[in-house]
């Protein structure tokens, strides 16, 4: 990304493809990653079928008969094993995808209104919230942090915090990234983009998805859109702003209140144990820690005590 004339961040993709995760993905899932798939990719530790093509665990409803796993061997519906390794991965090139842009090799970049972040956790971190500034969109990005899946190394479930989801490739110590990010803010004259926090994967207590996503995720693109345009309408939050009652579209969703109430609450009591881990996660970083870092989790910490103060938690 970089500055243009008109005082905006510009963005380029410079990346020639995709690759992603396959178990899960399918046309119900994700119908422009399997239409993209269709030829000229590289597949890994995915299971072979009779035929010479390849099949991972959600690609169809019902497995093949017979399958050859992603270890050679031969496998069959029943097996107490899976056909294709829990990470087994597609890359793919990005011009096949029916959804790209015709603009997307465009060397000017194009302008960027917001930028989204997500991390994937079951519970605390709500459906969506916007930094209050720039700096607090840093500090949104700084604790970004997932349950551990099969694509990580370590225990699966635990919580890792994986800032600005840039862990595996940031080549230097990650505070110094963070200042480098708050000095972008500070541009004379710069028109920033808001920054936005995502989390598509809360479930209840029966271990549901309490948001449907997919496709479904466009009504929270769609909010985020009109906070752009100055449409949408905000509340504020100890832990962001989040969309106001009625501002998020929900019509035709089958979500009950109950959940979508509980996917866009703060709970005092969770964000205090969540403010701790972020302490533990930000001492890591020692005297690198950019003060503003520091004092935004001060910040987070005083209003998640007055919003339990009032609730009498």
């Amino acid at each position: 990304m970089k500055f243009g004339s008109d005082g905006r961040l510009h963005a380029i993709n410079p990346e020639a493809g995709f690759f992603g995760v396959l178990p899960g993905t399918s046309m119900s899932t994700n119908a422009n990653a399997i239409r993209t798939l269709y030829a000229n990719c590289i597949y890994t530790n995915c299971a072979l079928t009779d035929e010479g093509d390849v099949w991972w665990e959600g690609l169809t409803r019902q497995p093949p008969a017979h399958l050859i796993d992603w270890t050679g061997q031969d496998w069959a519906p029943g097996s107490d094993k899976p056909a294709a390794h829990a990470n087994a991965r597609f890359t793919a090139p990005a011009s096949q995808d029916p959804a790209i842009a015709p603009d997307w090799e465009d060397p000017a970049g194009v302008p960027i209104d917001a930028i989204m972040f997500g991390g994937r956790r079951t519970s605390v971190v709500p459906l969506v919230r916007e930094g209050f500034d720039w700096e607090h969109g840093v500090f949104l990005g700084s604790i970004m942090s997932s349950e551990m899946t099969a694509a990580a190394f370590g225990t699966i479930g635990k919580l890792r915090f994986d800032p600005f989801a840039m862990l595996p490739f940031c080549g230097y110590n990650m505070a110094d990234y963070w200042g480098h990010w708050l000095e972008v803010g500070r541009k004379p004259g710069a028109k920033l983009p808001r920054i936005y926090l995502v989390n598509w994967f809360r479930r209840d207590a029966d271990g549901r998805f309490m948001w449907p996503g997919f496709g479904e995720n466009s009504r929270v693109i769609e909010w985020i859109f009109g906070r752009c345009s100055g449409e949408d309408d905000a509340v504020e939050t100890p832990i962001g702003l989040m969309p106001a009652p009625g501002a998020l579209d929900t019509r035709g969703l089958n979500v009950p209140e109950a959940d979508m109430a509980t996917l866009l609450a703060v709970d005092p009591a969770a964000w205090v144990q969540e403010a701790a881990a972020i302490e533990e996660h930000y001492a890591r970083f020692g005297a690198r820690l950019p003060r503003q870092m520091a004092a935004r989790l001060a910040q987070l910490k005083a209003g998640v005590a007055a919003v339990g103060v009032r609730s009498g938690e």
